[in-house]
């Protein structure tokens, strides 16, 4: 089935200008300027309270802004109701009706819409062959594992066929295994219908695996929008670098590389000339021992199968670095170094990302050399 067969007009885009949800005394979204890309996966990603539900609920219609507007396919829908927003919801509990079969639930909303009985038939054929639910159509939902009952959910949103679907932490209720092959199973659904999907997360791992572009959010406002790639390899802000990766980026001042000699990415003794204004960023799997570079105190490691995970100690700084499982033991003491591509520099007052090209010199305290 492609997208052109399913949907009687193309998956539209969502712009969201200038929105604001303020309450009696908080701030949920801050002034979000964001476009949700026609027929991609998008997730919206951040911490709890970071307003990513928020922001769901306004594009839903489940939620009004103070300020700002959502538009669908370029029509202003901010004054719309649900449904009149041409769009469906996957909600994190599922919201089965337990007292129903699964054809009935996924069925419900075409029933309310007085859909006519053959069309029912023929879409519920068509959903539950995609889904694979065939043999379970009339069980109940207390019958189903949470992995049948995610994937009646997705049917109920998929038989609706609207080009739209917003989904809020569905696969949070499953284990670690079932929630690893659910991502597979709705990112090749997505594909397969060019489905414009507005995903809520506070999983980076999901996040990374699925989407095609992230909205990194942070305390009511957006901190970097790109695809995956992007925002692990060069992070807008200390923010981002500490919420992406497992392990994250390792984020110390720069301080603490004073008296270590030229190191890579870094001008002979601006370590020491710039104190502690400036956060020195390096990836756990781009450090590498070496004969000399920064010196380092071994503290701890993790064996994890494929590799380890090692914390030494730099100054007053813990570093975390990946190594290979089958590399040599580590002595008490020892030298660390990187491609100077992999040093990313962030102001620490602003968090914010330090230019890709030399920047201005700091009177009294020397210059940066090019980072990533």
């Amino acid at each position: 089935m492609t997208a052109d067969t399913l949907f009687s007009h193309p998956a539209p885009a969502i712009d969201c200008a200038g929105l604001t949800r303020r309450f009696d005394t908080a701030t949920a979204l801050d002034r979000v300027d964001v476009t949700l890309a026609a027929g991609q996966f998008s997730v919206l990603l951040g911490p709890s309270g970071c307003g990513k539900s928020t922001l769901l609920r306004l594009i839903a219609g489940l939620d009004w802004p103070t300020e700002g507007r959502v538009e669908i396919g370029g029509r202003d829908v901010s004054g719309l109701p649900p449904v009149d927003r041409d769009l469906s919801m996957v909600f994190q509990s599922y919201a089965l009706f337990p007292h129903l079969d699964v054809a009935q639930n996924i069925l419900f909303g075409l029933s309310v819409r007085r859909v006519a009985k053959a069309d029912q038939v023929a879409r519920l054929d068509r959903v539950a062959r995609m889904m694979g639910l065939e043999s379970l159509l009339k069980r109940k939902p207390n019958e189903l594992s949470g992995g049948q009952q995610q994937r009646v959910a997705l049917a109920r949103a998929v038989i609706s066929e609207r080009p739209i679907c917003l989904m809020d932490e569905p696969l949070s209720n499953l284990d670690a295994k079932l929630r690893a092959e659910m991502r597979v199973e709705l990112r090749e659904i997505q594909q397969r219908l060019g489905l414009t999907v507005v995903y809520v997360t506070h999983d980076q791992v999901e996040a990374m695996t699925m989407a095609d572009r992230i909205v990194v959010m942070n305390a009511g406002r957006i901190e970097q929008v790109g695809t995956p790639r992007e925002i692990y390899a060069t992070p807008a802000s200390a923010f981002v670098a500490r919420f992406i990766g497992t392990p994250p980026m390792n984020l110390v001042p720069l301080s603490d590389f004073s008296g270590a000699g030229a190191l890579p990415g870094l001008e002979p003794g601006v370590a020491a000339g710039l104190g502690s204004d400036v956060l020195a960023g390096l990836h756990p799997e781009d450090m590498r021992v070496g004969p000399d570079g920064l010196p380092v105190r071994f503290v701890a490691e993790e064996y994890l199968g494929a590799d380890r995970l090692v914390t030494v100690r730099a100054g007053a700084s813990t570093l975390i670095l990946r190594l290979a499982a089958a590399a040599e033991p580590l002595p008490e003491s020892f030298h660390l170094t990187w491609p100077a591509a992999a040093l990313h520099l962030f102001d620490a007052a602003s968090g914010r990302r330090q230019s890709g090209s030399t920047p201005e010199p700091v009177p009294g305290k020397g210059s940066l050399v090019a980072t990533s």
